[in-house]
């Protein structure tokens, strides 16, 4: 089996995520995407985030009706700071008969050369980049990359961040979010 990893803190989840795991599972060669919720990026500030599994349980929400689609907390139990190449290695040993790749968009693959190990990674790993508005040009060395594919996914202009300001500023976004979500969300009263 072929499954993505989609990596993320999900803080929270929104209708870009979903649009995007689900466009991946749907129209790329992966028969499934896992929603990896991460507890702290060494790029974010853990001190922004809603905890660990207030997370998972928002994702797997979001996730309930989508066969091809499911949440994975496997980095909750890892030291921390994590590493995506800590990560794929300990998903290898826990699921040997699973052939794991990495979905990032193309603003994460313009750093990539900056993450941990990125030449094993690149070497052992097929990346599925997904667009997104962005100026920047990608690095040579990987815009012809045999284990790097380009697909043409919807580009969704809505951010986590976004989210929470906007519900910390009493807006209506519901329709950013799935409709269960939202509901969760609003019922638990985060991030007013």
């Amino acid at each position: 089996m072929k499954v993505g990893l989609f990596f993320g803190s999900f803080n929270p989840i929104h209708v870009g995520h979903m649009v995007i795991a689900n466009y991946m599972a749907e129209f790329s060669d992966l028969d499934e995407v896992w929603l990896v919720i991460t507890p702290m990026s060494p790029f974010k500030q853990k001190a922004t985030l809603l905890s660990n599994y207030h997370r998972l349980a928002i994702a797997n929400i979001a996730v309930e009706n989508y066969a091809k689609l499911k949440t994975s907390s496997i980095e909750f139990k890892l030291p921390q700071p994590n590493y995506t190449i800590n990560t794929l290695i300990h998903l290898e040993e826990k699921y040997p008969n699973i052939n794991f790749n990495l979905i990032m968009g193309e603003d994460n693959l313009q750093s990539f050369h900056k993450w941990k190990n990125y030449e094993t990674i690149l070497k052992n790993y097929h990346l599925y980049v997904y667009p997104r508005v962005n100026s920047k040009p990608i690095k040579e060395e990987f815009k012809n990359h045999q284990n790097i594919h380009f697909v043409a996914a919807p580009i969704i202009q809505i951010s986590s961040t976004f989210i929470r300001k906007a519900i910390k500023n009493h807006k209506d976004i519901s329709t950013m979010l799935p409709l269960k979500v939202w509901n969760y969300i609003d019922e638990m009263n985060f991030y007013k």
